[in-house]
C-alpha cells in the first residue's frame, strides 16, 4: 500500500457496551486487543453520547445534535404519538439537513466502507449506500438475532416484537439475504464476525487506484445488544465467574476503576436504582441465579468476540503497512442496556408468550441462536457504577461510555497510555475527522451552509485535534475542549444540561426524578455519581442552567413534555412504500400489514 499523507481513520462501535464492560476500563472480560490499543494510544474518562443508539449514530455522522439530525425522537417512539413529533429534526432517520461525514469524505478524495448495524433509515434515499458510502454492508434496523434468524415475523403481533423489523440486510443499497445459523456454527453467520470479515474483505478488494486514496471505514457492531448470543466457547470462557451475582460484580468493577485511576478513591457511586418486580439476587431461586448468570456469561462472550475482531482489523492493518497511519476509534453507542422488559406491564405476559413459543431459554440452551434473553436493570448497573441508571436516561449512566482513540501521529503526551479527562461529546467526532482530514465542512461560522445543492446545518461538536497535538497536560481538563461552552441532551422527554462542574438533570420521580417533577443539579466535579441534589441551595446555578436549557431547546428544536414510559427502541420503519426496492417490497409491505393488524392479502 502507498503511504498517504492524509490519515485514514477506523471508527468501530458497540451497541449498548457499559462504561467498565472492557478490560482497560475495568473488566474482567478478556480484552487484549483493546487493551493495547488503549496501552498505546489514550482513554477519555468524560465521553458523553445520547442515551440510544440511533441518535447517538446521527450525532456521530453529523457533528451536531440528535434534534437537527432528524433523530429527535425515535422513530418507534413517534409512532405512538406522532402528532407531538410532528416537527423539522424529529423524522426518525438521518434527515437531508446534515452532511454526513461519509459525504464529506467521499467528496474528497476518501475511500469510505461501513459494515455493520445502520439504524439511521429503511428508506432507499436514507441507505448508507446513497450517504456517502463507497461500499456498504448494513443492517438497516436497530437490532436482529445475532445468527440470522427470525421464527416469530407473519405469524406474531406482539407489541414487543412489532418494534424490530424481520431481518433487512443491504450490500451497496440492494437487499442481500443472511442465511440463517440456527446451529450456531463457527463457520456460518454471526453478526460480528460477519461484519468484520467482511469489512477486511472490502479493504482487500480496493483496486490499484483506490489503494491510493486514503480510507474511512466504520465499523458498527449490534453486539452486544440483545439478545444475549455467542459462540459456545466464548460463552463458556466465563462460566462460573457471575455466580455471585450483580452487586459483588458492581463492587470488583468499581475497585478496578480506582485502581486503574479511571475514578477517585473517595468517590460516591450512586445506589442502585431497584425497579419495581425486580427480585434481588437472595430472593432467586438456584435456577434463576444459574440462568440470570448464564445471560451475564453470553454477554461477556459477546464482548470477548469483539475483541477478537478488532483483533483481525487491526492485524490486517499492520499486515498492510496502513497501522501507523490510521486513527482508530472504539466506543459505545450509550449506556448500559437496563431494561428489564419481562417487568414491564405494557410487555410482559404476552412478550413472554411469544418468546416462549418460538425460542428456548432453558439454561443449557441460552446463548444460542434459539435463545431470546437479556441481562436487565442489575447487571447494567454493575456496568455503569458509579454512575446513575443507565441507557434511555440522561443520567450520566446512560451517555458517559468508554472511549479509546490511537494515532501514532498524536503528542506522545495524548497517547502511550494516556487517561484523558476533559469533557467531550460524540458530537466532536466529524469535527476532529474532518480537521485531521484536511476537509472543510460546508457551513462555517455557525451558519447552514450548502452541500450537493441542499442547505445543511453547521456542527455544533469541535475538533481534538489542537487538545490531541498539544503536548501540554497543563489546565482545567473541564474546558480542554470545549471551553466555557454548555451542552444539552434530550431523548423520550428527558433532559439534561451542563455547562462546566454544573449539570441539571430532568427524569421522571418514579426513577429518581424530583417528587414535584423539578430539576437536579449536581456538581460532577466533586459528585459524579449525582447522589447529592443541590438545587434547592444554588438556585443562581439552577436559574443560569435553565436559561442555557431554553436556548437550547430553541436552536435545536427539542419537543418537550411529559418522560414517555416503556419507550421500545428498535423499529425504524417509516415508509410503507417499499424501503429498499426490487425483491424487498412486497416482503415489507407484508410486514407492514402485519404490524397495523391488516389481512395479508390486501393490496401491495
Amino acid at each position: 500500500m502507498a503511504t498517504q499523507s492524509r490519515p485514514n481513520f477506523l471508527i468501530i462501535l458497540a451497541d449498548d457496551l457499559g462504561y467498565s464492560d472492557i478490560g482497560c476500563f475495568g473488566s474482567e472480560i478478556r480484552t487484549p486487543h483493546l487493551d493495547e490499543l488503549a496501552r498505546n494510544g489514550a482513554r477519555f474518562t468524560d465521553y458523553h453520547t445520547a442515551s440510544a443508539c440511533s441518535p447517538t449514530r446521527a450525532m456521530l455522522l453529523s457533528g451536531t445534535d440528535n434534534h437537527i439530525a432528524g433523530v429527535g425522537v425515535m422513530s418507534e417512539q413517534k409512532g405512538r404519538d406522532p402528532e407531538r413529533w410532528n416537527v423539522r429534526g424529529h423524522e426518525g432517520f438521518l434527515n437531508h439537513d446534515v452532511v454526513a461525514l461519509s459525504e464529506m469524505l467521499q467528496d474528497s478524495g476518501y475511500h469510505t466502507l461501513i459494515s455493520g448495524k445502520w439504524h439511521l433509515g429503511l428508506r432507499a434515499e436514507n441507505n448508507p449506500a446513497v450517504r456517502g458510502f463507497d461500499r456498504s454492508f448494513a443492517l438497516l434496523p436497530g437490532t436482529s438475532n445475532h445468527y440470522g434468524w427470525e421464527p416469530q415475523f407473519g405469524n406474531d403481533r406482539n407489541n414487543f416484537f412489532v418494534r424490530i423489523p424481520p431481518l433487512v440486510y443491504t450490500e451497496d443499497g440492494k437487499r442481500f439475504e443472511v442465511p440463517a445459523n440456527t446451529n450456531n456454527d463457527k463457520n456460518g453467520f454471526f453478526s460480528s464476525d460477519y461484519y468484520t470479515d467482511n469489512l477486511i474483505r472490502y479493504l482487500k478488494e480496493r483496486s490499484p487506484e483506490t489503494q491510493q486514496k486514503p480510507f474511512f471505514a466504520y465499523l458498527p457492531f449490534s453486539a452486544p445488544h440483545w439478545p444475549l448470543q455467542c459462540a459456545k466457547e466464548d460463552r463458556d470462557r466465563y462460566r462460573g465467574v457471575y455466580d455471585d451475582g450483580p452487586d459483588a460484580l458492581r463492587l470488583k468493577r468499581l475497585s478496578r476503576l480506582q485502581d486503574l485511576g479511571l475514578v477517585s478513591k473517595d468517590v460516591k457511586p450512586h445506589d442502585v436504582v431497584v425497579e419495581p418486580m425486580n427480585k434481588e439476587w437472595s430472593e432467586m431461586t438456584n435456577y434463576e441465579r444459574k440462568c440470570s448468570a448464564r445471560s451475564m456469561e453470553c454477554f461477556a462472550g459477546m464482548v470477548d468476540n469483539i475483541d477478537q475482531n478488532v483483533g483481525k482489523v487491526v492485524e490486517y492493518l499492520k499486515q498492510t503497512g496502513e497501522f501507523e497511519n490510521t486513527v482508530i476509534i472504539f466506543q459505545s453507542d450509550n449506556g448500559a442496556e437496563g431494561a428489564t422488559y419481562e417487568a414491564i406491564p405494557t410487555m410482559g405476559a404476552d412478550l413472554m408468550r411469544v418468546i416462549n413459543t418460538y425460542y428456548d431459554n432453558s439454561f443449557d440452551n441460552i446463548g444460542n441462536a434459539t435463545s431470546f434473553v437479556w441481562y436487565g436493570t442489575r447487571w447494567a448497573q454493575a456496568s455503569t457504577a458509579p454512575s446513575r441508571l443507565y441507557k434511555m436516561y440522561t443520567t450520566e449512566g446512560g451517555i458517559k461510555v468508554p472511549f479509546l482513540i490511537h494515532y501514532a501521529k498524536f503528542a506522545k503526551e495524548k497517547q502511550s497510555g494516556s487517561i484523558l479527562r476533559p469533557f467531550c461529546s460524540v458530537m466532536d467526532i466529524c469535527p476532529t475527522v474532518l480537521d485531521l482530514a484536511g476537509v472543510s465542512h460546508p457551513a462555517v461560522n455557525g451558519k447552514p451552509g450548502t452541500f450537493r445543492n441542499r442547505e445543511v446545518a453547521p456542527m455544533r461538536g469541535k475538533s481534538w485535534v489542537p487538545y490531541m497535538m498539544s503536548g501540554t497536560t497543563s489546565g482545567s481538563a473541564m474546558d480542554a475542549i470545549h471551553g466555557e461552552s454548555s451542552m444539552g441532551w434530550e431523548l423520550f422527554g428527558r433532559g439534561a444540561v451542563r455547562k462546566g462542574k454544573y449539570k441539571l438533570v430532568h427524569i421522571e420521580p418514579a426513577m429518581g426524578g424530583r417528587a414535584d417533577d423539578g430539576w437536579q443539579l449536581y456538581d460532577l466535579s466533586k459528585d459524579p455519581g449525582e447522589t447529592e441534589d443541590l438545587a434547592d441551595t444554588n438556585q443562581d446555578v439552577v436559574k443560569e442552567l435553565l436559561d442555557i436549557w431554553e436556548q437550547y431547546r430553541a436552536e435545536t428544536g427539542v419537543v418537550w413534555g411529559t418522560p414517555i414510559k416503556y419507550v421500545g427502541e428498535e423499529w425504524d420503519g417509516n415508509d410503507e412504500e417499499g424501503i429498499i426496492g426490487g425483491d424487498a417490497i412486497s416482503q415489507t409491505r407484508a410486514w407492514m400489514r402485519v404490524r397495523k393488524n391488516e389481512p395479508l392479502s390486501s393490496k401491495m
